[in-house]
C-alpha cells in the first residue's frame, strides 16, 4: 500500500470525516472505553491484525478498559492516507462491520 501525505485542507476536515477522531499534536487521536480489560484487549488484537496486514502500526496504549490510539505516518512526516484508512477500518470494527 502506498501512502499519500495529506494536505492542510484534508487534515482540517478529518474531524468531520472520521467520527470519534480528532487531530492532536499532528496525529489522529481517539480515546475508547470498553466494558473491561478483556474487551479492550480483544479490540486491540483485532486492530493489530488489520495494522499488520496494512504494514501500518498505531501508537497506542491500554489501561484496563481504556485504549488510546494515535496514528501518524513517520515516513510522510505527518498524516497520510494510511492513517485515514486505518482509522476508517478501526471505526468499522467498532460499528461491527
Amino acid at each position: 500500500m502506498t501512502f499519500v501525505p495529506l494536505t492542510s485542507e484534508q487534515i482540517n476536515g478529518l474531524a468531520s470525516a472520521l467520527p470519534g477522531w480528532g487531530v492532536v499534536n499532528g496525529k489522529l487521536h481517539r480515546d475508547l472505553s470498553f466494558a473491561d480489560f478483556n474487551e479492550a484487549f480483544a479490540f486491540m488484537t483485532r486492530v493489530a491484525l488489520i495494522a499488520e496486514a496494512m504494514g501500518h502500526h498505531p501508537e497506542w496504549s491500554n489501561v484496563w478498559n481504556r485504549v488510546t490510539i494515535e496514528l501518524t505516518t513517520h515516513d510522510a512526516g505527518g498524516l497520510s492516507s494510511w492513517d485515514v484508512e486505518l482509522a476508517q477500518r478501526i471505526n468499522g470494527l467498532l460499528a461491527g462491520e
